[in-house]
C-alpha cells in the first residue's frame, strides 16, 4: 500500500486537481521576455503552498515534503532570477519563509527533526529580516510542538509564550486560543497540571470570543484540537480514563479531511484505553487505526503506533498479543518501505 500511496502522491497534479487545488509542481505562467514577476505569478506560487498544506492535512508529511522542497526551490529561483518591484520582492521573500516553515513542519511530522530545525531556522531568519510578526508566530508555535515532541518541555513553553506575546497584539482570539493550547501541552509535560488546566480553560474561552479573524494557517483550530489537548493533559497527569472521554470526542469531531490527525487521535485514544485497563477496546482501536494509515505517511504517527504495539506486547491477554503482533508487523513494513 505504501508504494501505491507514493505513486499517487508523486502525481501531484492529479492529487491536487482531485482536491480542487492548484498543483505545487505545475509549470508557472512564463515570466516573459523581460523576466518580470507580477501579481499573477505570486498568486500562483502562493496557491502552490496552499495545496501543499491541504496535502499534508490529508496524507501527512512523509511523502509531501519532497514536493514542498521543490516548491521552495522554485520560489528561490524566481527571487534570484526574476525582475520585480520591491513590493513584489517582499511578498516573494515572505512566501519563501512560509514555505520554509512548512518544509520544517513536514520534516517534523516525518520525524526527521534535524532537517525540521534547519528549515524552521531559515523561516525564522526570513521573519526577522522582514519583521513579519505573523511568520514569527507561525514558526515559534511550530518549534514549540517540536520541542515538546523531543522532550524539551521548558523550551516548548518558552517558544509558545514568545508566540503568544506577539499574537496578543494581533487581536485574533482563535490564534491566541491555538497558542494557549500549545502552552498547555508544554505545561502538562512539565507536570504543572494546575497552570495547564487554567491555560486550557482560557483557550476555550478565547475560541468562543469575537475578534479579528485568524491567519489562514490557524483556521484549522477548533473544538477537536482543544478536546485533544485536554485528553493529552489528563494522559500526562495519569488520569487515563478521563483522557479517553476527551480523546473520543476529539476523534468524533475531527473532520475527515484531516486524515493524519484522525489517525493520531485514534492511536492516542487506544494508548489511553490500554492504560485505563480497557485492553480489548484499546487493542481494537489500535488495529482499527490502520485503516486511517493506508493513505497517511507520518513518522510521528508511526512512532506512536510502535509505542502502543510495545505496550500491548507486555499484556498477557491473547487479544492484546495478537493485536501487538499485527501492529508490529505493520510498523516494520512501513519503516522498511
Amino acid at each position: 500500500m505504501a508504494v501505491h500511496r507514493r505513486a499517487f502522491l508523486a502525481d501531484s497534479v492529479g492529487v491536487t486537481a482531485a482536491l480542487g487545488m492548484p498543483a505545487p509542481t505545475r509549470p508557472m505562467t512564463p515570466l516573459g521576455a523581460s523576466g518580470a514577476v507580477g501579481t499573477a505569478h505570486l498568486t500562483e506560487l502562493r496557491a502552490g503552498l496552499r495545496s501543499l498544506i491541504h496535502l499534508d492535512d490529508a496524507y501527512g508529511g512523509g511523502d509531501v515534503r519532497s514536493l514542498a522542497v521543490r516548491h521552495l526551490s522554485r520560489v528561490r529561483r524566481v527571487i534570484n532570477t526574476g525582475r520585480y518591484p520591491d513590493t513584489i520582492g517582499r511578498q516573494l521573500q515572505l512566501l519563501a519563509g512560509e514555505i520554509a516553515e512548512h518544509c520544517g513542519w513536514l520534516y517534523y511530522d516525518a520525524d526527521d527533526q534535524e532537517s525540521a530545525r534547519r528549515y524552521f531556522g531559515e523561516a525564522l531568519t526570513t521573519a526577522t529580516m522582514l519583521r513579519d510578526v505573523n511568520l514569527e508566530i507561525l514558526v515559534f508555535s511550530s518549534m514549540s510542538l517540536q520541542a515538546c515532541h523531543e522532550g524539551r518541555a521548558r523550551d516548548g513553553l518558552d517558544l509558545a509564550r514568545a508566540a503568544q506575546d506577539r499574537a496578543t497584539h494581533l487581536g485574533s482570539p482563535t490564534l491566541q486560543s491555538l497558542i494557549a493550547a500549545r502552552e498547555t501541552r508544554a505545561l502538562a509535560l512539565m507536570g504543572d497540571g494546575t497552570t495547564a488546566n487554567r491555560r486550557l480553560g482560557e483557550a476555550l474561552k478565547l475560541l468562543n470570543r469575537k475578534g479579528r479573524p485568524s491567519p489562514e494557517w490557524a483556521m484549522f483550530h477548533g473544538s477537536a484540537e482543544l478536546e485533544y489537548a485536554q485528553g493529552l493533559l489528563y494522559s500526562e497527569l495519569g488520569h487515563h480514563r478521563a483522557a479517553t472521554r476527551f480523546l473520543s470526542a476529539a476523534l468524533a469531531h475531527q473532520e475527515t479531511t484531516y486524515g493524519r490527525n484522525r489517525a493520531l487521535y485514534r492511536i492516542t485514544l487506544a494508548k489511553n484505553l490500554i492504560a485505563a485497563g480497557e485492553v480489548d477496546e484499546g487493542a481494537a482501536h489500535a488495529v482499527g487505526s490502520l485503516e486511517h494509515l493506508e493513505e497517511v505517511e507520518s513518522g510521528r504517527v508511526t512512532k506512536r503506533l510502535a509505542e502502543v504495539a510495545g505496550t500491548l506486547g507486555t499484556v498477557e491477554a491473547a487479544s492484546a498479543r495478537e493485536a501487538a503482533g499485527e501492529l508490529a508487523e505493520y510498523v516494520q513494513a512501513r519503516r522498511a518501505a
